[in-house]
């Protein structure tokens, strides 16, 4: 009983053989996916998996690296696919200062994920949130436009202090394959501490493999690895796990069904 809150299907890597990774993934517990768009193209076709796959559902939107030379032809065009029911969040959204060095495009990111944050408000969606290396400006970003909402801290990878200040604002805690890595101190500490009801876990595959696989293409049947380490780190039963963060997330996504 778990949901994948941060995937990749609609990655060319995964999407050519998907209905095997969908039924491999089954088979460890996965019995929901939110497909992540950030860009055009993915967010297009993250609503297609959503509507082939029953347990599929997709979020819609650009990724910080993503925003410099889109149109707003194509911006409004995603954007109107936010009415389709089975798009459930805003995302990927945020910054990222490790790829993004030039302050001026670093500006031009605010401006886009503060935006796309005020359109989900609108649209009365959650987001899901990109952060790398980008903490300070994204937090006081968060604290002066709020996502009504609610959203997702997607692989978080900041302290316990900035946890408990996203927390306050209505975020959930999304871990994934850095949870695992055998020198991830603080997301360790973060999957002991974090509260249960506010807890999420995700493969961003094809990115971000657990250990022992990290390095490699990371397949959706790879978030058992990371349950079975947030279970050890908070000697919790693994059922108890499945099933609070499987709730989390469905109560994030106003999924009824």
């Amino acid at each position: 009983m778990i949901f994948d809150t941060h995937c990749h299907l609609n990655d060319p890597e995964i999407y050519k053989d998907i209905e095997l990774h969908i039924e491999e993934a089954a088979k460890v517990g996965v019995k929901s996916f939110l497909v992540i768009g950030y860009d055009k193209e993915s967010s297009l076709l993250a609503v297609k998996i959503a509507h082939k796959y029953p347990n599929c559902y997709a979020a819609i939107g650009f990724h910080p690296t993503e925003i410099f030379d889109l149109s707003e032809k194509d911006y409004d065009e995603v954007m109107a696919l936010a009415k389709d029911p089975k798009v459930k969040a805003i995302g990927e959204i945020g910054l990222d200062y490790h790829w993004i060095k030039d302050p001026l495009q670093r500006e031009i990111q605010k401006e886009y994920f503060i935006r796309q944050i005020e359109f989900a408000n609108y649209v009365g969606l959650p987001i899901s949130i990109h952060n790398r290396e980008s903490t300070e400006d994204c937090l006081a970003i968060l604290k002066e436009y709020p996502p009504v909402k609610g959203g997702i801290m997607h692989c978080y990878s900041g302290s316990i202090e900035t946890m408990k200040e996203l927390l306050k604002l209505g975020m959930y805690i999304s871990l994934g394959g850095p949870v695992t890595f055998t020198n991830a101190k603080t997301p360790k500490e973060v999957a002991e501490t974090c509260p249960l009801d506010r807890l999420l876990v995700e493969t961003d595959c094809p990115y971000l493999a657990p250990h022992p696989l990290r390095g490699t293409v990371n397949y959706p049947k790879n978030i058992a690895l990371v349950v079975d380490e947030i279970t050890r780190l908070r000697e919790e039963s693994r059922k108890h796990i499945e099933e609070a963060t499987y709730q989390n997330a469905r109560r994030l996504l106003n999924i009824d069904e």
